[in-house]
């Protein structure tokens, strides 16, 4: 039987949390909006991009280390920020903290998580990004920003692609709410996943660990959807965004970005850095893959900032393909997401460990010594590569 221990790829590891979590868990972790047409999406347009392997390069031990904001980086690729995570497993968002200060790889903590952001500072021992998105909730991202800086971060992230929460049609179908509401299709499903209900059950059910009980009495017994209308603010513009700029003192990334033009006005609004993103297929069903969307970017941005890439990511070679076309980093959420639904807080490790290792296989076929060595010439199509 397919287990952590025989898995061979993040998909394998997929199947293994699809057996070892209730469906509704499942669903909330690997599900995208309405039809998914966005999440197959930006699997599709990976698997199109070919890359040209190379041989005889006296290539040995290929080198993955990067470098941003001043930091270097064991492996060009993070964590990307995941709410609710704690619904993978108890103690799941710990584990990709304490991953990231392991293996020295950033991790975008998100301001929804489960477990509260000092926490995760502490356990990603200063590989820790912070994620916001801006509140609807008078003064509650004045709070998170002075938490943040308390805490320790020096990077911030603001996320801004959910001006409308997306329709998640399998967290409809499961009627999946916050705090959990026991009907009877989930107390039944609950039943046939003893082992996550019992660890559930004794590390208590998960919530967000960001917001004080004032807010979240506010918010009450929601779907997930109606929560982010209530927390997130719905009116968002670029004055709101120069303003943020102007109350961090730090490097600014902006996430979620998936237009030339907007790429250009977050520059010119001082963002320091540019995550290209369509929420892993979670918001819009309807919208670019996020790497096919990643070329224009680059043109249009000429280097005047980092570009890094989020969604999708499921292999090494992703990673590759994705420094090929510009990017200076990779981040993958759901890839995580599937080790610690599968394998427990030591899953995140096993994700790690089969992206990395791909990803130094990769760099061995190209013949590539270095991943800052990766160019655009490697893949199939671009000029020199043409042949057949």
């Amino acid at each position: 039987m397919l287990s952590t221990s025989n898995a061979a790829s993040i998909s394998d590891l997929r199947l293994v949390a699809r057996r070892r979590l209730p469906q509704f868990a499942f669903d909330f972790i690997d599900g995208g909006a309405e039809d998914e047409i966005n999440l197959r999406s930006n699997r599709s347009a990976f698997q199109k991009l070919e890359l040209v392997p190379r041989y005889l390069a006296g290539v040995s031990d290929p080198k993955t280390e990067t470098e941003i904001f001043g930091v270097s980086y064991s492996a060009p690729f993070g964590i990307s920020p995941m709410g609710f995570l704690n619904m993978a497993w108890p103690g799941a968002d710990l584990a990709v903290a304490r991953l990231a200060a392991r293996q020295n790889i950033p991790y975008m903590v998100s301001s929804a998580a489960s477990t509260n952001l000092e926490d995760l500072a502490t356990a990603a021992d200063g590989n820790a990004w912070f994620q916001i998105y801006l509140s609807a909730m008078q003064g509650l991202d004045d709070q998170l920003l002075a938490r943040a800086r308390s805490a320790g971060y020096k990077i911030l992230v603001v996320t801004v692609d959910v001006p409308r929460p997306g329709k998640r049609d399998r967290d409809v179908r499961n009627g999946l709410e916050i705090p959990f509401r026991l009907t009877p299709r989930i107390i039944a499903d609950l039943m046939l996943h003893p082992r996550w209900s019992l660890e559930t059950l004794k590390h208590g059910v998960p919530g967000f660990g960001n917001f004080d009980q004032e807010s979240m009495e506010k918010i009450g017994t929601q779907s997930l959807a109606d929560i982010q209308k209530t927390l997130f603010s719905q009116d968002l513009d670029w004055d709101d965004l120069r303003r943020l700029r102007d109350k961090w003192n730090g490097p600014l990334l902006i996430k979620g970005i998936l237009h030339p033009e907007d790429a250009l006005k977050s520059i010119d609004a001082g963002c320091d850095a540019i995550v290209v993103s369509n929420h892993g297929g979670r918001q819009a069903d309807y919208g670019p893959a996020a790497i096919a969307a990643l070329p224009a970017i680059i043109s249009a941005t000429k280097s005047k900032v980092p570009i890094l890439l989020d969604s999708g990511i499921r292999r090494g070679a992703d990673i590759v393909r994705a420094k090929a076309l510009g990017a200076s980093l990779a981040f993958a959420g759901r890839a995580f997401a599937y080790g610690l639904a599968a394998g427990g807080t030591a899953g995140a490790q096993i994700s790690y460990n089969i992206l990395q290792s791909e990803l130094v296989a990769a760099l061995g076929q190209l013949g590539v010594q270095d991943f800052s060595s990766v160019r655009e010439e490697m893949l199939m199509g671009h000029a020199g590569n043409q042949h057949r």
